[in-house]
């Protein structure tokens, strides 16, 4: 005798794969939003982004004097050097160094020098000793006009952060 086949016992295989299919992309749809705000939270925050460069105008920097800016939260010293103070570093190219570098290899326009504002030893910023060099107040480290440390317990040279001239009274920090 042949068995009724009821309704319950038929398997409607579109139907099951459309449930299938919505069921997953509502899952994928909830995990992407779930995960977005913690994606989010690794980008840098707009202050940040805000500091990725510092245009500094040169013009308003007279000759022998130091503009201290601030470029992603670290002192920057901006020096536009004399003609004294350009042969100073020449000369001091010459002279042993805890950390040897050229003042060429340091500036990109002889006048002008760009360096970050922190000893190399604890990151302390260094002040105006004299127009000839930099004093670290903490720790007694010093630079010469050019940056390079010549005395104390700093490692290494003031760094020089990346700049470029954008023209001849402007350069962009970063």
């Amino acid at each position: 005798m042949a068995e009724k086949v009821s309704k319950k016992d038929v398997v409607d295989h579109g139907k099951r794969d459309f449930l299938s299919g919505t069921t997953k992309a509502f899952g994928a749809a909830g995990a992407a939003c779930a995960c977005y705000p913690f994606i989010k939270s690794m980008s840098p925050s707009a202050k940040v982004e805000a500091q990725k460069y510092t245009e500094v105008d040169l013009s308003e920097i007279a000759e022998g004097d130091t503009k201290k800016v601030i470029w992603r939260g670290k002192a920057v010293f901006v020096k536009h050097r004399t003609q004294s103070e350009i042969a100073l570093a020449a000369a001091g190219d010459k002279t042993v160094s805890i950390d040897p570098q050229t003042d060429a290899e340091r500036v990109k326009k002889p006048e002008w020098l760009v360096t970050i504002a922190h000893c190399t030893h604890l990151g302390c910023v260094p002040i105006d000793g004299s127009t000839e060099n930099w004093a670290c107040p903490c720790h007694g480290s010093q630079f010469d006009v050019s940056g390079r440390v010549v005395k104390g317990p700093a490692p290494k040279n003031l760094e020089i952060p990346p700049y470029e001239f954008l023209d001849d009274n402007t350069i962009k920090i970063g």
